[in-house]
């Protein structure tokens, strides 16, 4: 198992390379510039700012020169948060979004399990016809669309929420829905998918055989094997959910990463975009990982593989 976990982060190297290569080149390329304002600045004054954040050197100076603050730890400064730090800015706002992203993945699994795994059950009728139709409708609905109808029912209509905040329990509510009930759509039919295809199993006919009640075949014998396929969805749709926040963070106006990400890539804040990157890369790695070994757990056989 050590030597799993250490292939697979040695395998995460060049990755983090190559995400952290190819978002350099692209913010180079990108017209513009982290210090063109819509006033004008002095051509003088524009060439001492970039001299202070070594922006003045040639590009590949400033390539090796990132890498090596990154090996040292050190994302720098932010081009547009005068006196933060890269770093600073993600320690502080990344905890909201974190939350954001464990509930909404948490709700996602309450509802889309539960929803496929009673799919399956009644396989052929109208009931999975309800259910299967009523995750389609959360696939159909993005988080753009679904929040302000979310907002617009029950912040403005019925007043049950606050439209905007993250300081009571309450607020959490809209955003997690926004967020999760994609996820859950998806959870759903994976679940319903993997049901159906243990259910056909022999050993699923033997316990049955045996006497055995619908509920203990399912929650004893079918499910942990049924759920092989939503345990692999789970880390992509982690690291989804965590990174994917930024329109439901804009929408709800939570102080999270996400604002700060767009406004950093509308502005050109090269150091605020890479380092965000290369975080949500090594945060998605590291949820893939999580997955392999629960896998690994879930499947004796593969494991001893």
């Amino acid at each position: 198992m050590i030597a799993f976990i250490a292939r697979r982060l040695l395998q995460a190297i060049p990755t983090l390379w190559l995400v952290a290569t190819a978002t350099f080149i692209l913010l180079r390329v990108a017209p513009g510039g982290p210090f063109d304002d819509e006033k004008p600045v002095a051509p003088e004054i524009k060439a001492q700012i970039e001299a202070h954040y070594g922006l003045n050197e040639p590009i590949p100076v400033q390539y090796v020169q990132f890498f090596a603050n990154v090996l040292r730890g050190d994302l720098g400064p932010s081009y547009k948060y005068a006196g933060w730090d890269v770093q600073e800015i993600i320690g502080q706002s990344f905890p909201v979004s974190l939350e954001l992203g464990l509930w909404a993945l948490l709700v996602a699994l309450l509802i889309g399990i539960p929803i496929g795994t009673l799919a399956a059950l009644r396989h052929k009728q109208r009931s999975e016809t309800a259910l299967m139709g009523l995750a389609m409708v959360g696939i159909c609905l993005p988080s753009f669309v679904l929040g302000p109808i979310l907002v617009l029912i029950f912040s403005l209509q019925l007043e049950w929420f606050n439209p905007i905040g993250w300081a009571t329990a309450s607020d959490r509510v809209l955003p997690v829905l926004t967020l999760s009930l994609l996820y859950a759509a998806y959870i759903a039919r994976l679940a319903r998918g993997g049901m159906l295809d243990v259910l056909r199993q022999d050993y699923i006919r033997t316990a049955r055989a045996k006497g055995l009640s619908a509920a203990m075949v399912v929650y004893r014998h079918a499910l942990r094997t049924a759920l092989l396929p939503v345990v692999t969805y789970t880390g992509p749709a982690a690291a989804g959910l965590i990174s994917g926040s930024f329109v439901v963070e804009t929408i709800f106006f939570l102080p999270g990463l996400g604002p700060f990400f767009v406004n950093a890539a509308l502005n050109r804040d090269y150091t605020m975009v890479m380092g965000t990157v290369l975080f949500y890369a090594v945060l998605i790695i590291l949820f893939n990982l999580i997955v392999d070994l629960l896998q690994l757990w879930m499947q004796p056989r593969t494991r001893h593989d």
